[in-house]
């Protein structure tokens, strides 16, 4: 038991790291607060661990807007598995872009983090005391720490459809693999492979 622990401190110590930039959103050139408050773009997604289907909003983070501040909400309904409803924070950091043209910029490798916690039957922050002594399990039955890694290719609708307003539509994949995924690749690699622990989502952005 103490290896796994041993093991997932620094996977939780990346997420908390990283936790910070999630409350630091772009300053904005309004001076009211409530234009701060406005998302810059809304989302769709489809699996990626955080529900069959799942939505939110999104914020553009620091000066250079290459920062990514997601909050989502899906749910799992019970024929795909169970009636679970997850609420998730994601942030993600675009190092580098390549621009085709006027009308397309790829997004090729974004480096992430994000945190989930799912409501359902049986699940809680913490394990069953009653059942388990404590410390038994080093880890949340409902909160989940993830690594991430995902591509974005943006279109522009003001130069793509010769609209005024300046929007763009962005469509990314994104795979990753939660906190238990890490531990038990590290401590049964022969048995599991590295690539089998990630998990696909895809989804959509407007922007505006």
């Amino acid at each position: 038991m103490a290896g796994w622990k041993a093991i997932m401190y620094p996977i939780n110590l990346l997420t908390v790291m990283f936790l910070p930039f999630f409350s630091l959103a772009q300053e904005k050139t309004e001076s009211s607060k409530s234009r701060k408050l406005m998302p810059d773009a809304v989302i769709v997604q489809h699996a990626g661990s955080i529900g069959y289907f799942s939505g939110g909003i999104g914020y553009e983070l620091f000066k250079n807007k290459k920062g990514n501040l997601d909050l989502l909400y899906g749910h799992l309904p019970r024929r795909k598995g169970g009636n679970l409803d997850i609420v998730t924070a994601k942030f993600a950091y675009r190092p580098f872009k390549i621009r085709i043209n006027d009308v397309a910029v790829i997004y090729p490798a974004n480096p992430g983090v994000f945190l989930s916690y799912t409501f359902g039957e049986n699940l809680s922050f913490t394990f069953d005391k009653d059942q388990y002594s404590r410390g038994y399990y080093g880890w949340s039955e409902a909160l989940r720490s993830h690594l991430s890694i995902s591509n974005e290719l943006e279109l522009s609708g003001k130069n793509l459809f010769n609209s005024k307003r300046n929007r763009s539509l962005v469509f990314y994949s994104e795979f990753n693999a939660n906190d238990l995924y890490l531990v038990s690749w590290a401590t049964n690699r022969d048995g599991l492979s590295f690539f089998k622990i990630f998990k696909l989502g895809v989804g959509a952005k407007v922007k505006f």
